[in-house]
């Protein structure tokens, strides 16, 4: 078990609150006064989720964006969001970006903190969502004879972040500005049996989800859909990578995706291992953990 796996399991203990979903999801989903409410909370740091050097207005774009992915993973429609920001050379460009993306998502800023810390900046985002179907979609609710789902290609990102850093602009929009898939979300949430997005590599997210589930995820590397510019020979690291921001999903049989999708697989009984691609398990590390 990884480091961050570790401490995870350790928060556990003190997650008692049904909200939480025993932080086995993206998540948390609370009862108020007969609404049900989705929240969320993702960090980015520089060095590590973007370039040193990158357009600050990108950053924005970006830490909204990815947690309105967690969000669109329950069907949710975005209310607004807090920052945590710790202070930087360009703020006023931070600040632009953050307004371009929360204009273009419809979403309210209601507030957060300001910081300054003499290392790597690092910021965060809360965000705050409404549910639109119940029950809320989960990780966790993967059922044998299911269909496995994917609503668009992996490796984008990874081919962005390689062409930024070589200071090409071109093609890089997939790992400056995803754009969270809210409106899939809300359209496949009464059907799910289980559905998040990808965010730290496809193979790792996939096992997330049948561990949560106590199932096997069988994909099929030949139906997963990859970048028509990805070389060949590369599609490895396209499974892994991480930063695609496509939802992930299961599918009752007979049902179809009422959005552009791609069947990538199938449910299995859980035996040994949670995850097969190909007929075998994955060699080697399945996506992006932090330790």
């Amino acid at each position: 078990m990884s480091g961050e796996a570790a401490f995870i399991a350790t928060l556990r203990g003190l997650a008692s609150h049904p909200a939480a979903r025993g932080l086995a999801d993206d998540c948390a989903v609370l009862e108020v006064g007969g609404e049900t409410l989705i929240l969320t909370h993702d960090m980015m740091v520089e060095g590590v989720h973007w370039l040193a050097g990158q357009d600050p207005a990108d950053v924005a774009w970006k830490l909204l964006a990815t947690n309105l992915s967690d969000l669109a993973a329950k069907g949710a429609e975005p209310i607004g969001v807090l920052l945590g920001y710790s202070l930087a050379a360009d703020n006023a460009r931070f600040a632009e970006g953050l307004g371009e993306a929360l204009a273009h998502f419809g979403v309210a800023l209601f507030g957060g903190d300001t910081v300054r810390n003499p290392g790597a900046q690092t910021v965060g985002l809360t965000a705050l969502g409404r549910a639109t179907c119940h029950p809320v979609p989960s990780r966790s609710g993967a059922r044998t004879g299911d269909s496995v789902w994917i609503t668009g290609p992996v490796g984008a990102a990874m081919l962005g972040f390689e062409a930024l850093s070589a200071g090409i602009a071109a093609g890089t929009e997939a790992y400056r500005r995803p754009v969270p898939r809210l409106a899939e979300g809300r359209a496949l949430a009464p059907l799910v049996t289980a559905m998040m997005d990808v965010s730290d590599g496809l193979l790792l997210d996939a096992a997330r989800m049948a561990q949560a589930s106590g199932v096997c995820l069988s994909l099929d590397p030949a139906r997963i859909p990859l970048p028509a510019s990805l070389p060949p020979g590369r599609a490895r690291e396209a499974l892994r990578w991480g930063d695609d921001y496509e939802l992930l999903f299961t599918l009752p049989p007979g049902i179809k995706p009422p959005c552009p999708a791609h069947c990538i697989g199938a449910v299995l009984p859980r035996e040994e291992v949670p995850l097969l691609l190909g007929g075998s398990p994955p060699e080697g590390p399945l996506g992006y953990e932090h330790c």
